[in-house]
């Protein structure tokens, strides 16, 4: 690899601020703002507004919609006019 043009990779905490949830992982992302981690480190910080503590898929929240029901409807609407 050539020296000097690949950014710095490095431990990283993003925080989901809606949640109040944090994880810590490796990023190349760069912030100003720094938090001290549960192992006494300072760290830089992300915050995020969706994260798996959030987002509704992860949290079971997530609505399923009626795919037969709507295919039955769209049929009901525009089926007779697309025969003609």
């Amino acid at each position: 690899m050539k020296q000097g043009i690949h950014p710095e990779y490095r431990d990283v905490v993003y925080q989901d601020v809606g949640a109040g949830f944090s994880f810590l992982t490796r990023s190349t992302e760069r912030s100003n703002e720094t938090i001290q981690w549960e192992d006494g480190n300072e760290y830089p910080l992300i915050k995020v507004e969706v994260s798996s503590a959030s987002h509704p898929f992860y949290t079971g929240k997530a609505r399923m919609l009626d795919a037969a029901g709507r295919v039955e409807k769209f049929n009901k609407r525009y089926g007779k006019a697309a025969k003609k």
